[in-house]
């Protein structure tokens, strides 16, 4: 706790951080305020350092550049790993976890430890890497690096800790998954293959245990070459030699034959009986041609073979397509006795699954689903239907349909905002879906005590919007708005939209919402905005087009020795009027494209539409092309539904549009902004030749309803987006770079536009690139009929202050730290059916001239943050309370006035990673972290702070990563995140009967330990690999001593089992005695009944 307070008697323009006097705003700088000023602040603070803290929440989409997958039949539960190093694990809807290797290597192979609870990892810098699932934050318990050898293929049998690992040289070695050593029992690939074999066999590609016998273990050799390991003879029991290289294998159940796909598009089946040929051949998607000869076709990269009690097997793979079909999409194909279904894929198959509802191998597997990983998608296939469909995805797979351009995240939505958006959504989901329940159904997940509705809103580059669900760390997709559909389509070759920008002219680069009112902006690529208002009705609507002609006045900046040396590169000139100049023809204006004058770059429907219910387009405002040139892409943008007032800007100025009465009221260069107050001396350069006279600059009055200056536009400027190696140091009293001043941010608000003034007023705070701010004063009709008969007018202003870099961000507090929310209206359904007894009224909230009464003397406090400082202003007097230098030697990408722990801070993310947060309205360092590194745009585009201690940003192209910088969502986070473990007894086998477990060879009195054991095998090399501790935490250790206590009462119950049936043995025992001693007793009674008969006599 700490109080600030600051006495503001005699404060001058003087005072830290040197605010600029306003001499446009009709009274001489230094005049008293009419206003009443406080005498002083008495701010309370609350917030310190110990109330933040930086982790990662959750991360929502699909896993980038998957490369692996593996799943779990008991706990139901799925893994897939990425080129990146990282897994995801995912159960039922909520239990959705992100892990991540610390060495970022690729992830080869995936293997759970069925039941167990935990996962092991393969990964492509040869480190087997243990997990621990049993805590809602998975960390890796220990890890084995290989040194001289490379890791190819993995395979743990169900209920074994010990791990087969295959590698590249042919080898293949034990892990023991308890202790993650090295067992000292080798396989040599020289032992394994004969010795008359010239050739090497190739890494292994293939490791699995036989079903019929544990102590059998198949090895597949990438050259073709299969051998059956007796493990306890540590000789081969068989050797195939194969002229076509492998790909997989799989079993049948019964361990008498298994299958294997090959690079030639076959499929060999092979008998245990005789493994000199295969026992069948087949090229499923090679069709014999004319000559007699087969197709060639692409290699079978999987195959898994799965019986069924009550049908065929299943065979299914993916791949083996003939080559001369150019353009067919990846398949997946699935063989079901004579019928053979394929199923085209979108994007190329990365890994695919079947799922079974046995764990045993040995056992009829029972097909029922397969999961499918694809290069940028997850389906499931259902398998117990005959038309195969795909089961409804309940996770946020689809993020990325189309690339993500721009997000939003709102963390404090009206309530009832979510249930009309999902209600709207419902409507346009796709059908066909399997009607059975999604099958990767593991984990535990309940709603947690500290949910609030949020909204998070992704912009895309198909023009594209999609609205999601993610309140309680989840992520549901709620209604998808397609703003392209304002437009005609361009035509091929002719569209002016490819003049622009050829792939994705209705990319969405910004998006402004009211919830409160549910008015939606959209700023597209194109420089077009579109206004969408809400209702629940469907209508017919004709949708009103603005065309605006934004171009700034622009005197080359040079100095005299550099005379009509550079004219490539214009600068604002003086204030003065001064008239259009005509540029040099650009290069392409000789041809009908480069003429283009005063036309937007895509055309709006021009007809009556039916539109649905949910977002419907209102009005369009679009750029035009100047003089041959493209307009320039839109910077910032805001609307106030209270004003009913749109305002955006570009590097060319500042255009205001009143949507209500659909006109322009503004449109003016950012210089014609300052008047005289201008606060840099620009130079100026000679005359230049081929003006032409235009008309000059009209001075803004009062009463003024609108001011359409047209100014010439640069050819060559850029957006400020475009670059980070801008030049930032902008606090010179000169300008003399070549560079424009662009519109940074603006925000509508109820402030006071000049020092004199006694109430708040309607006002739009401009910041702009070169770190100036100004404020505008406007006059809006508070009553409905006033507002759309009366203009709004808009008052002149001047500079109010500077600071270092381009200005990110404003906020407003009252005199007692509040955060003052921005006026808006209740939302109402235009489209409703009117109702004679309750007529449509604008509700205005935070706006009316009773609210400016009582704020009469209170004043307000403004927090102005640049790239590179931020500063407290008190209004009106515009004296500077406060000011922080937060970073020299980088910049802030994105700054936001949030609301966390009952308190308000300044929160910035800066372009070398630090997240950093500061008291209002001290500017005091809170918390600054080092926290994420950028790495490119994406990030800095996408990153947003909302309230709540919460920001997102796009941690890879198809997913959105959610953070929070607040302790107590930390302290929480372990409540509202998932179990993925929950303890389930294992399913018994099924019993196998006598004369089948005694003809089919005792697999389960064959012991690992015996023979991997160090008793046994001895140690391995210690330079073979490497064994890591890992930082399982003390969780993991816990879990893992409640991990024993399982394991001790799950003896105990075995064991109380086992004294059952010894008991029951006993009794068997003692039955039979008694027959036996009754049988014994016939017996001799019958032989002295016949003791002395005659043979014959019988």
């Amino acid at each position: 706790m700490k109080k600030f307070r600051k006495v503001l008697d005699g404060l001058t323009t003087s005072s830290p951080g040197g605010t600029i006097g306003s001499p446009s705003c009709g009274s001489a700088a230094g005049t008293p305020t009419s206003a009443p000023t406080p005498k002083d602040i008495d701010i309370q603070e609350t917030l310190v350092a110990e109330n933040f803290q930086l982790c990662k929440t959750v991360r929502h989409g699909f896993p980038y550049q998957p490369t692996a997958l593996a799943f779990d039949p008991v706990q139901k539960i799925l893994a897939i790993g990425s080129r990146t190093g990282g897994v995801r694990i995912l159960g039922r809807p909520g239990v959705d976890c992100y892990c991540q290797h610390e060495s970022g290597a690729a992830v080869l192979q995936l293997q759970f430890l069925i039941n167990e609870g935990a996962l092991v990892s393969a990964c492509a810098d040869d480190t087997l890497h243990l997990w621990n699932l049993r805590q809602r934050r998975p960390a890796v318990l220990h890890s084995l690096k290989f040194n001289r050898e490379r890791i190819t293929f993995c395979h743990l049998p169900f209920q074994s800790k010990w791990l087969y690992v295959g590698t590249e040289r042919g080898n293949t070695h034990i892990v023991n998954i308890e202790s993650f050593v090295l067992s000292g029992y080798v396989i040599m690939w020289n032992k394994a293959i004969e010795l008359s074999t010239k050739t090497h066999p190739g890494p292994v590609v293939h490791l699995s245990d036989s079903p019929k016998d544990e102590g059998k273990l198949l090895i597949g050799f990438e050259s073709g070459t299969i051998v059956q390991w007796d493990l306890r003879g540590k000789k081969a029991d068989f050797r195939i030699y194969y002229d076509e290289a492998i790909h997989s294998v799989s079993w049948h159940h019964e361990g008498k034959q298994f299958m294997c796909s090959h690079s030639d598009g076959s499929l060999t089946l092979w008998n245990l009986r005789n493994t000199t040929k295969p026992f069948q051949v087949t090229f499923p998607h090679g069709k014999i041609q004319k000559d007699g000869r087969k197709e060639s076709c692409k290699p079978i990269l999987k195959v898994e073979y799965k019986t069924s009690r009550n049908s065929e097997p299943f065979v299914v793979f993916s791949g083996g397509l003939s080559y001369d079909k150019a353009g067919r999409r990846p398949t997946l194909t699935i063989m079901h006795g004579k019928a053979i279904t394929v199923l085209e894929m979108d994007y190329p198959i990365v890994e695919f699954m079947v799922l079974c509802d046995t764990p045993y191998n040995n056992e009829v597997q029972e097909p029922y689903a397969v999961v499918v990983l694809l290069e940028k998608d997850l389906i499931v296939v259902d398998l117990t239907q005959s038309n195969f469909p795909v089961f409804e995805n309940p996770y946020p797979m689809d993020v990325h349909e189309s690339p993500v351009t721009c997000t939003a995240y709102f963390a404090d939505c009206p309530p009832d905002i979510i249930p009309i958006l999902y209600s709207i959504g419902a409507k346009h989901k796709k059908t066909g879906y399997s009607q059975k329940e999604w099958p990767i159904s593991g984990g535990t997940w309940t709603l947690g005590s500290h949910t609030y509705p949020e909204i998070i809103i992704t912009g895309h580059a198909d023009g594209s919007i999609k609205f999601w669900d993610a309140s309680a760390i989840t992520l549901q997709m709620l209604y998808k708005l397609k703003t392209s559909k304002v437009f005609e389509k361009p035509k091929p070759g002719e569209g002016r939209a490819a003049d622009l920008v050829e792939e994705d002219p209705f990319a969405v680069q910004m998006v402004s919402w009211c919830p409160q009112s549910r008015i939606f902006c959209v700023v597209g690529i194109s420089a077009h905005i579109i206004l969408y208002r809400f209702s629940k009705y469907d209508a017919n609507t004709q949708i009103v087009s603005l065309d605006v002609r934004l171009q700034c006045e622009s005197d080359d900046v040079i100095t005299p020795s550099e005379n009509e040396n550079n004219p490539c590169f214009p600068e604002p000139g003086s204030h003065s009027p001064q008239p259009h100049h005509q540029y040099p023809a650009s290069p392409s204006s000789g041809t009908p494209e480069g003429n283009k004058d005063s036309i937007p770059c895509l055309k709006v429907k021009d007809r009556v539409v039916r539109v649905p219910p949910g977002y419907q387009a209102e009005l369009v405002i679009q750029l035009l092309w100047v003089d041959g040139e493209p307009p320039q892409q839109i910077t910032t943008l805001d609307i106030n539904s209270a004003y009913g007032l749109l305002a955006f800007g570009n590097c060319s100025g500042l255009v205001v549009v009143d949507y209500l009465q659909k006109t322009i009221l503004l449109c003016m260069s950012t210089l014609d902004l300052y008047g005289a107050a201008d606060p840099y001396q620009r130079l100026t350069r000679s005359p230049r030749r081929n003006r032409q006279s235009t008309s000059g600059l009209t001075e803004l009055s009062d009463n003024q309803q609108s001011i359409d200056m047209e100014r010439s536009k640069s050819p060559t400027s850029e957006s400020r987006e475009n670059s980070f190696s801008r030049s930032r140091s902008s606090s010179v009293s000169s300008i003399d770079r070549d560079t424009k001043e662009a519109i940074t941010t603006l925000q509508f608000g109820e402030s006071y536009g000049r020092k004199t003034d006694a109430l708040p007023t309607p006002c739009l705070w401009v910041g702009t690139s070169l770190g100036v701010v100004v404020v505008i004063p406007m006059s809006v009709p508070t009553e409905q009929e006033e507002r759309m008969e009366e203009p709004v007018t808009i008052g002149p202003s001047g500079v109010v202050l500077l600071l270092k870099g381009s200005v990110l961000r404003f906020g407003f507090l009252d005199c007692m730290g509040v955060l003052i929310q921005s006026p808006h209206e209740v939302w109402r359904d235009l489209n409703a059916p009117e109702d004679p007894d309750r007529p449509r009224r604008r509700k205005l909230i935070n706006f009316s001239p009773s609210s400016s009464q009582d704020t009469c003397g209170e004043g307000h406090l403004a927090v102005v943050c640049s790239e590179r400082q931020a500063k407290v202003l008190l209004m009106p007097s515009q004296s500077c309370l406060f000011v922080h230098n937060i970073t020299e030697s980088s910049f802030v990408l994105r700054a936001d006035v949030v609301s966390v722990c009952n308190s308000v801070c300044l929160a910035c993310f800066c372009a070398n990673g630090h997240i950093m947060t500061l008291s209002l309205p001290s500017l005091r360092p809170l918390v600054n972290v080092n926290y994420l590194p950028l790495t490119d745009m994406r990030i800095a585009r996408t990153f947003c702070f909302t309230n709540g201690g919460q920001a997102l940003y796009l941690s890879s192209p198809t997913e959105i990563q959610r953070i929070t910088y607040s302790q107590e969502m930390c302290d929480n986070l372990q409540e509202m995140l998932g179990e993925l473990f929950t303890p389930i007894e294992t399913p018994e086998a099924q019993n196998r009967g006598f004369l089948k477990g005694f003809f089919g060879g005792n697999a389960h009195t064959f012991d690992r330990e015996e023979l991997f054991g160090e008793a046994a095998a001895g140690k391995a090399s210690r330079s073979l690999a490497q064994h890591i501790p890992g930082q399982g935490g003390v969780e993991g250790m816990k879990v893992a001593a409640s991990g024993v206590v399982g394991d001790l009462a799950r003896a105990r119950v075995a064991l109380d089992e086992r004294g059952q049936r010894l008991g029951e043995l006993e009794d068997r025992t003692a039955l039979m005695m008694t027959s036996a001693e009754t049988f014994s007793k016939h017996a001799h009674e019958l032989m002295l009944k016949c003791k002395d008969k005659k043979w014959y006599q019988f």
